[in-house]
Parts: structure tokens; sequence; C-alpha cells
């Protein structure tokens, strides 16, 4: 089993919000905890369709990050955020 997946399967069995909420702060610095949110707002606004300029514009982004995030989306990743959206 690979470290990654192993990561995956502890971060699966947190079935508590406020222990995994602790896990989570405990493995990142706060940059690292913005960047995951910001990451999650581009994914977000591409699969509401939004233009890729008018993302990267509205919240500081290179269209390198957005174009990245695309690029995932075309790959279907990303299936939790489109079954929310």
């Amino acid at each position: 089993m690979s470290e990654f997946n192993e990561f995956i399967d502890l971060t699966y069995s947190i079935k508590d919000r406020a222990l995994l909420e602790d896990f989570l702060i405990g493995i990142t610095t706060p940059k690292e905890r913005l960047e995951l949110v910001q990451r999650i707002k581009i994914m977000k606004r591409l699969i509401a369709g939004d233009p890729q300029q008018q993302i990267a514009s509205d919240l500081g982004v290179g269209i390198a990050t957005i174009t990245r995030g695309s690029k995932e989306l075309s790959q279907g990743r990303f299936k939790v955020l489109k079954e929310l959206a």
C-alpha cells in the first residue's frame, strides 16, 4: 500500500468531525489550509461554468492554476463537488 493510500485510509476512518478537524489542523500549516480552501473554490467555480479568466481575477491566482484545475475536471476528478453542486 502506498503512503498516500495510508493517508486516505486514515482520514476516511475518522468519522468524528471534531477529530478530523483536529487531525487536519495538526498536519497542515495555516497557509496549506488556505491553499486547500482556495482550490475548492476554484473547482466549484469551474463546475459552475465561470470563465477561467474571471476566476483567476476574482481569486487572485494565476491562470495556470485555473487551467490545472480544469484539466483535473476533464479527467473526471472532483465528482463529490459535482454531486454537491
